[in-house]
């Protein structure tokens, strides 16, 4: 980013640019952020944090063709005249440059009509007080021309420039963006910029999946994600695009756990650390997801939620998708919270075959649903939820160890299986070769074993067409 500045800079010396560039947003909040709050901004993978943004007063499409005209970007620049910006990208860096102006909207719509402005009016209409200052590009002065970015950063506030009601009835996806900031940076939110959340919510509506989704994740992915998930939920707009989260609050359990659903889900995903990635977060925020539908309570007052990691995967699968989640991505999601109980059941008395069955059952997600199995358990009661989930990792590693590399797979395919036994294809074939395949998990069978097979292949079909035959 540093780079692409110092480009701009000297391209700009001694023409009638030069002092009337300003760099604003992200890149200049982040020199006055509290030290903690500094190093979050810096682990962020937000895309604002990389790029850069420049204001003029003038017109950027012609300064992008400037630019341009003289080599500091080698492609030709994007222009977007309806908003009066330009893209360009110089190295690395993409660097939008904007003309300052005014916005106003229609109501079904964030895309603003604009019109030509003043530098104050532009850092007016942005979004918070926070990313209004300007940084002379020439010079270095820096301007807070609201009076109150630099007092804001200074006392960790997240607050609107202007009425925040009018900020989010023009561009509602800024309710989100308000609780994003929040929830990374570690600040809190005004107090009157709070309400107009609560009273704007429902303005949600007008917003896209995609980018709901995508502010949503960078709420999940950040280290305090279990407190802007609060903020989502106290403000209403969890409950605008994810009705099915906001109603796990209050939903009481049985004794193998501490807390209501909607708290242990909180600490569930506490106990997933960012670094693990989206996909264990997105199943340690649903994975419970189905026990609002599937609570009962039995004669003697015990608390049940039977099935509900099947209806917990389906409901998951309908929520990721009308959020746009790349299918693969919701797959796995899915599998994991219908298979999230299972890690959790073991015991030592287990058998070997067990230990296989589930590393057969599971395969590329094993490592995944012990992890999420140990966050989950970490948010239960300790006194009634204990399972030995590192004696477990020693049995798997020795079952492993045990087959060498090799799969749990019948050592015999579909056209093998056919032309051993003469017959042709159907569902008959498909279950020979899971009954060989469950013969390798048990150990009756080795692995790769092909003529051991086929004796077990012939015994078991002749054993079936002999008690078929008995019947009829």
């Amino acid at each position: 980013m540093q780079h692409a500045l110092t480009i701009l800079r000297e391209a700009t010396k001694n023409t009638p640019y030069e002092g009337k560039l300003y760099v604003v947003g992200g890149a200049v909040r982040a020199k006055y952020l509290p030290p903690d709050s500094r190093n979050r901004h810096a682990e962020s993978s937000e895309t604002e944090n990389e790029d850069v943004d420049i204001v003029l007063e003038g017109n950027a499409l012609e300064l992008a063709e400037f630019l341009f005209s003289k080599g500091v970007c080698k492609h030709k620049p994007v222009a977007y005249p309806r908003f009066g910006t330009a893209m360009i990208t110089i190295g690395n860096t993409q660097v939008e440059l904007a003309s300052a102006r005014k916005e106003s909207y229609e109501p079904t719509s964030r895309k603003p009509y604009t019109e030509p402005a003043t530098l104050l009016d532009d850092v007016m209409r942005r979004d918070f007080t926070i990313n209004t200052l300007l940084e002379n590009l020439h010079t270095g002065e820096v301007m807070d021309l609201t009076g109150k970015a630099l007092a804001d950063i200074r006392d960790r506030i997240i607050r609107t420039p202007r009425d925040p009601e009018k900020t989010f009835e023009e561009d509602p996806l800024r309710m989100l963006r308000a609780i994003r900031f929040a929830t990374r940076l570690g600040f809190s939110i005004h107090e009157e910029t709070f309400n107009a959340i609560r009273s704007m919510a429902h303005r949600l509506e007008i917003v896209s999946p995609e980018r709901i989704r995508d502010e949503f994740v960078k709420i999940l992915m950040s280290a305090n994600a279990a407190w802007g998930l609060e903020k989502l939920l106290e403000s209403s707009l969890l409950q605008q695009f994810a009705p099915e989260l906001a109603a796990m609050r209050g939903v009481t359990q049985n004794v193998y756990h501490l807390y209501d659903v909607w708290t242990h889900t909180l600490k569930t995903v506490e106990a997933i650390s960012p670094d693990e990635g989206l996909l264990l977060r997105l199943a340690a925020l649903l994975h419970d997801i189905g026990k609002v539908q599937t609570r009962t309570v039995d004669e003697q007052g015990n608390v049940h939620f039977y099935g509900h990691q099947t209806v917990g995967a389906k409901m998951a699968r309908d929520f990721l998708q009308r959020l746009r989640f790349p299918n693969s991505l919701i797959d796995k999601v899915a599998f994991l919270i219908l298979m999230h109980l299972r890690v959790g059941e073991y015991h030592n008395q287990w058998s070997d075959a067990a230990v296989r069955r589930l590393i057969r059952d599971l395969g590329d997600l094993l490592e995944e649903a012990i992890k999420l199995t140990q966050a989950d358990k970490a948010a239960a009661n300790p006194d009634a939820a204990y399972v030995d989930l590192e004696e477990l990792k020693r049995r798997i590693a020795k079952v492993r160890e045990e087959m060498s590399g090799r799969q749990f797979v019948s050592p015999l395919n579909g056209n093998e299986i056919m032309a051993v036994l003469g017959i042709g294809p159907g569902p008959e074939v498909g279950a020979l070769k899971a009954f060989l395949e469950s013969e390798v998990v048990d150990g009756r069978l080795k692995p790769g074993d092909k003529a051991a097979a086929v004796e077990l292949l012939r015994r078991k079909y002749f054993e079936n067409k002999s008690a078929q035959d008995s019947k009829s």
